[in-house]
């Protein structure tokens, strides 16, 4: 049996790059010992359909990310609860999201200027469409950075893209939950915000 249903899993690596491109935070997942070890760092999934990253060289799990050992990585897109009083239907609460879920190998880059190159790359990624700040790999600071961090590479085996967006919906609801996405999300934010840093 699949899982989650058919019409639950996005089955378009373009859709799940899509999504990294779009909220390049990942969950790093390594496990040591039975025992998990989680971290949240951005990657970027270059041309040569990699994972870039770099990792603080004090965090625990630095030591894992390197020799081929196995990684997970959970990219989280855009997720809000959907209320029946969306639908045209009758329906039951339910809860919409949109997830990457990544298998992969992991190797360490010790090539010093490739990992300035990465930290470059990123910063270009994450600075579009405007670009109003600009790394360069001879910027003065970054020679003392680099001696804090560990670059590495992930190797890509397995992709799974679980996007629950109300398929098995009727069209007119789909567009509604589509809809409500987007304003419980823009909504949500504001709140939060307004909570936590008022």
């Amino acid at each position: 049996m699949n899982y989650p249903p058919k019409h639950h899993q996005e089955s378009d690596i373009n859709h799940m790059i899509e999504v990294i491109k779009t909220y390049p935070l990942a969950t790093v997942i390594s496990v040591k010992n039975n025992v998990p070890m989680v971290t949240h760092i951005p990657l970027v999934y270059n041309e040569s359909g990699k994972l870039i990253g770099h990792i603080d060289k004090y965090n625990p799990q630095t030591e894992l990310l390197k020799d081929n050992n196995p990684v997970t990585i959970i990219f989280s897109g855009p997720q809000c609860y959907i209320s029946p009083s969306i639908y045209t239907t009758s329906q039951f609460p339910t809860w919409n999201y949109i997830k990457v879920h990544i298998k992969g190998t992991v190797t360490q880059v010790n090539d010093e200027e490739k990992v300035k190159q990465s930290l470059v790359d990123m910063t270009n990624l994450l600075e579009a469409p405007d670009h109003k700040f600009k790394l360069k790999t001879d910027n003065p600071r970054m020679h003392g950075l680099i001696n804090y961090i560990k670059g590495f590479e992930i190797d890509i085996t397995d992709w799974e893209g679980k996007f629950k967006l109300s398929q098995d919906k009727k069209k007119s609801d789909i567009v509604n939950a589509k809809a409500e996405l987007i304003r419980a999300n823009k909504s949500n934010i504001e709140s939060f915000l307004s909570k936590v840093f008022n």
